[in-house]
């Protein structure tokens, strides 16, 4: 967000839970379930040049859901696949820039491209969160960024902040 806002770019942030402050400036948009964001996504997507799908939603959720406390001895917990909220960007961009991420355990560059070509992206940033400095709850990120046109940065350990500066050249 900050860096796209020091680029001078209006930013609509659409926000589950989150362990950093959204930066001054931006439009927020909260949501508490997948559903939410699918929902505020598709609202605002007209609005957008460039969509940066950082977020890491639930692929899944309860097939049923009870406001009601459960009290049976055993349950057994259904669940369906929620929408994929990049996918359906990557349906309806257009000439829009879709941006998304890819956080692998395994095989990180064949998953990512996997990723790329499945959501029609423009650029995927793989990282593998099982190295230290990678990933979540961390300032820094190991990254690779490719783009649909298959360049490839390797990025070696970097701030986030800077991270955020490679995409943001990549994409433009």
């Amino acid at each position: 967000m900050k860096e796209a806002l020091r680029r001078c770019a209006k930013v609509i942030a659409v926000v589950g839970r989150m362990s950093v402050p959204v930066s001054r400036g931006v439009e927020v948009v909260n949501v508490n379930t997948t559903d939410e964001m699918y929902g505020a996504v598709m609202d605002n997507l007209k609005r957008a040049d460039i969509i940066v799908m950082a977020a890491a939603p639930s692929d899944y959720k309860p097939d049923n859901y009870s406001k009601s406390k459960l009290k049976d001895k055993e349950l057994t917990l259904h669940l369906v696949k929620n929408v994929d909220i990049a996918g359906e960007v990557g349906k309806l961009k257009g000439n829009k820039k879709l941006v998304v991420f890819a956080a692998e355990t395994d095989d990180l560059i064949k998953n990512a491209n996997k990723k790329l070509i499945a959501k029609n992206a423009d650029l995927v940033v793989a990282n593998d969160v099982t190295k230290a400095g990678a990933g979540f709850d961390t300032d820094t990120n190991i990254a690779t960024v490719i783009t649909k046109d298959n360049k490839r940065i390797d990025t070696g350990l970097v701030t986030k902040d800077r991270l955020a500066s490679i995409i943001f050249d990549s994409i433009l």
